[in-house]
């Protein structure tokens, strides 16, 4: 494989599915997907990309590949629950509704956990939840809303009970939780981003991206929530200086619009 075989199938995705791979943290990504083209037994990227124009499902699965859908509820509990008792009161403001956005939501556990974090606080039904991916496949696993038993380690004993049905070793988000996320299609480094959120949610994503693909995003990010609004990252994807995108840091991993 050759650093010529590598750009000119960056090219091509990004003609055939408008994702710029250029974007992606080279190594980490060219390691990844070279690991897949060869368990499937393909020589290079060139052999790959012509298979994938011929099979949708080996297409699909370099999607899943490439956005590393690995999600679980109430990932790092601890910082979900400042986000629920310390941030909440004050994204509020003595208002009865929040406009929120889980970008890169992957298979829907974290914009489920939004909703049940608004649905506990009586929040859910005034507010409107968007979650967004680049990955249709994921998508479809988020809407049909049914996960194994290891996703919901995190997820206290009171919302288990509330807000999911179990049926042998899997758990089905309930229907009311269901119908408050609005799924969609989206490609963070590419298409518009909505404006004037409450909350933006965008955890374990952006460390996959390059460091100026990151600083564009940051300022996107910061565009898009409303004065006082607030953005929350991963646990390795902290903002050393967040004043550059008009942001203030009020908690770790939490940032709020100036």
């Amino acid at each position: 494989m050759t650093d010529k075989d590598y750009v000119a199938f960056i090219e091509k995705i990004k003609r055939k599915s408008g994702i710029d791979l250029s974007l992606y943290k080279e190594t980490q990504m060219k390691r990844r997907l070279k690991s897949l083209y060869e368990k499937k037994g393909f020589q290079s990227f060139q052999e790959f990309f012509l298979a994938m124009e011929k099979d949708k499902c080996l297409y699909n699965l370099f999607l899943d590949r490439m956005t590393i859908n690995v999600s679980e509820f109430f990932r790092n509990y601890q910082r979900w629950n400042i986000l629920e008792k310390k941030l909440l009161p004050r994204l509020l403001n003595g208002k009865k509704h929040i406009k929120v956005w889980s970008a890169a939501c992957s298979t829907g556990e974290e914009p489920y956990t939004i909703a049940m974090i608004l649905a506990q606080n009586s929040l859910l039904e005034a507010s409107y939840i968007l979650a967004t991916d680049i990955d249709e496949q994921a998508i479809k696993t988020a809407q049909i809303g049914i996960y194994p038993e290891r996703a919901l380690k995190e997820v206290p004993l009171e919302y288990k009970t509330n807000y999911f049905q179990q049926e042998g070793s899997f758990y089905h988000v309930k229907e009311d939780i269901k119908r408050s996320v609005t799924f969609r299609k989206h490609n963070l480094l590419s298409d518009r981003f909505e404006t004037d959120f409450d909350l933006i949610v965008c955890r374990n994503v952006l460390i996959y991206f390059t460091e100026s693909a990151k600083k564009e995003l940051y300022e996107k990010f910061s565009k898009s929530l409303r004065r006082n609004g607030i953005l929350f990252v991963g646990s390795t994807e902290q903002i050393f200086t967040p004043e550059k995108y008009g942001l203030k840091t009020i908690e770790t991993f939490f940032y709020t619009r100036l």
